[in-house]
C-alpha cells in the first residue's frame, strides 16, 4: 500500500490533489473518497468489531433498541439502510465506516482530538472504481444501470431491507459504499457517505482484489497543530461538521486551549542570539 509522509500544509495539498485532472473532461475530479483517523496506527475495522469482537451478532439486537428506544425521533425512517446510517452518525456501533468525499473533511477528523497530537494521523484515501471490481456482477449491473460508482438509498431498498440480503447476492464477502439521505445537516455538512461489508468480520481492505485500491497519507505529529489552525481558517471545524450547540462547543474547548505551548517546544532568545 502507497504511503505518503507529508511535511506540512502545502504537502498536504499536494498529496490529496495530485493526479485528480481529468483530461477527458478538462475538470479537476477523482473516484478516491477518504477517512481522517487521529491515529495512523488504526485499521480500517469498523466500530461495531471494536465494541463487540466477542460477539458480533449483538449488531442486530443494538439495531433494534436503538429504533425502539429512539422511536419518536425514527418513525419517519422507512429504510433500513436510512436507519443504519443514523445509528452510525449518532455513535451507535455498526457494520459501516464514513468517509467523506472531501479530503479536508477528512484531515478534520484526523487532526480534531487534541488529546491524540502527540500521535501521527492518517488519511485513507479508497479509490471507489477499483474496489467495485469485487462486487458481484448483479450489484455491478445496478451501478451501470444508473451509470454511477455509489450505491443510493433507493438502490439498496430494492437489493432488500437488511444484510440477510446481501448475503443471499453472494456467498462470498464484499463491500459497497453507499450515501445516505441528508436526513440530519451532520451527514450533509461533512460530505458523507458510508462503506459496509456483507460480511462484519472482514475489513474492506482485506478483500480479495482490494490490494491497490488503498493508499495512506500520514500527517506526523509534529505538524498535526499547523494542518488543524489552518483547516479552522477555512471554516473546516466541529462548528461546521456538528452542526448545533455541541460542535459550538467543541470547537470553542478547542480553539482557547492552550495547545501551541503544549505541542510546540518554544525557544527563548537569548542576548547573545
Amino acid at each position: 500500500m502507497k504511503e505518503i509522509i507529508i511535511t506540512g500544509w502545502d504537502s498536504l495539498q499536494s498529496a490529496i490533489f495530485d493526479g485528480v485532472w481529468d483530461p477527458d473532461i478538462l475538470r479537476y475530479r477523482d473516484n478516491c473518497v477518504y477517512r481522517g483517523m487521529a491515529d495512523a496506527e488504526w485499521g480500517l475495522a469498523p466500530s461495531l468489531n471494536r465494541a463487540c469482537a466477542h460477539d458480533m451478532s449483538l449488531e442486530r439486537q443494538m439495531l433494534r433498541s436503538f429504533k425502539k428506544y429512539g422511536y419518536a425521533d425514527l418513525q419517519h425512517v422507512t429504510s433500513f439502510w436510512q436507519l443504519l446510517a443514523m445509528a452510525q452518525q449518532y455513535g451507535l456501533p455498526t457494520r459501516l465506516l464514513d468517509w467523506t468525499y472531501s479530503p479536508l473533511v477528512a484531515a478534520h477528523f484526523a487532526t480534531e482530538d487534541q488529546e491524540t497530537f502527540d500521535r501521527d494521523g492518517v488519511i485513507w484515501c479508497a479509490h471507489i472504481d477499483r474496489i467495485n471490481r469485487q462486487l458481484p456482477d448483479h450489484l455491478k449491473e445496478m451501478l451501470k444501470a444508473e451509470r454511477g460508482n455509489i450505491f443510493t438509498m433507493e438502490m439498496l431498498d430494492r437489493v432488500g431491507d437488511g444484510f440477510d440480503a446481501l448475503n443471499k447476492i453472494s456467498s462470498h464477502p464484499f463491500a459497497l459504499f453507499f450515501e445516505p439521505a441528508s436526513a440530519v445537516n451532520r451527514i450533509a455538512n461533512q460530505y458523507a457517505l458510508f462503506s459496509l461489508t456483507s460480511d462484519p468480520t472482514v475489513s474492506i481492505n482485506a478483500l480479495p482484489g482490494t490490494e491497490d485500491c488503498f493508499r495512506k497519507i500520514i500527517i506526523p505529529a509534529h505538524v498535526k497543530l499547523e494542518i488543524r489552525d489552518k483547516l479552522d481558517y477555512i471554516n473546516i471545524s466541529e462548528r461546521m461538521i456538528y452542526p448545533g450547540l455541541d460542535g459550538i462547543c467543541k470547537w470553542i474547548t478547542r480553539r482557547y486551549a492552550a495547545l501551541g505551548p503544549r505541542y510546540h517546544q518554544i525557544k527563548t532568545p537569548t542576548k547573545e542570539e
